[in-house]
């Protein structure tokens, strides 16, 4: 018999996949569960980092914000992602905000936890910094995106690396196009022109706040990436 979601409640987190059960479980039973609405900030850019948050359900915004208020959206995160592995690392501050986009259940490790199990099992660390290691390529990946591919490029990849979570045959993202031009890094009135064009080439259609795709391979295209099955 194998072994159940309640029983290793940590058992799809990647950063965790290499340590044992009862490892996994220790983790589970020091965590605290949260609980935030839609619209409910998580953590702020600026203050102090002191804990892990490994997200159950729902879905969570990471972004910056400017002076002027203006905010760049970093990265959409679903289950069985975690945020804030840096502050297992430091002590600095936050770095980001985040904020549920739908109903968020989660469990938040501090980082005493998580520092006093390290002595006891150093596959921990190993945990951590591959995770480490994964953000890092994301973030390379986005820099590089800014330099290589127009706005419509930058889109129509936003949209595919969202579109990747959904393998139903229908892909409906629930993204409204200001969420979206924050994570695409350009103006609400650009990035519509964007939606505009590929819902006028048959790849997508709007259905309020929802995006649906409806040619995927055409929008894999249009943003730079190889062809599905190619060498």
């Amino acid at each position: 018999m194998g072994v159940t979601p309640s029983e290793d409640p940590l058992g799809g987190v990647a950063m965790f996949s290499g340590l044992d059960l009862p490892a996994r479980q220790r983790i589970a039973e020091v965590a605290v569960p949260r609980h935030y609405h839609r619209g409910r900030l998580l953590f702020f850019e600026g203050e102090p980092a002191e804990s892990l948050i490994m997200i159950r359900s729902g879905a969570v915004s990471v972004f910056r914000t400017a002076a002027t208020g203006e905010r760049a959206m970093l990265h959409v995160a679903r289950p069985p992602e975690v945020l804030g592995e840096v502050s297992l690392l430091d002590s600095s501050p936050r770095s980001a905000s985040a904020e549920a986009l739908e109903d968020t259940t989660a469990l938040a490790l501090a980082r005493s936890s998580f520092i006093e199990m390290v002595h006891s099992n150093p596959k921990m660390l190993d945990a951590v910094m591959r995770s480490m290691g994964m953000l890092v390529r994301r973030l390379t990946e986005q820099s590089s995106d800014h330099v290589f591919l127009d706005l419509p490029g930058r889109v129509a990849k936003t949209l595919v690396r969202l579109a990747e979570r959904h393998p139903s045959p229908i892909i409906t993202i629930e993204l409204n196009q200001t969420q979206l031009a924050e994570m695409a890094g350009g103006s609400r009135q650009s990035v519509n022109q964007a939606i505009g064009i590929f819902a006028n080439r048959g790849w997508l259609r709007t259905e309020g706040r929802k995006i649906v795709v409806t040619d995927l391979a055409a929008l894999r295209k249009r943003a730079g990436f190889p062809p599905e099955g190619g060498n």
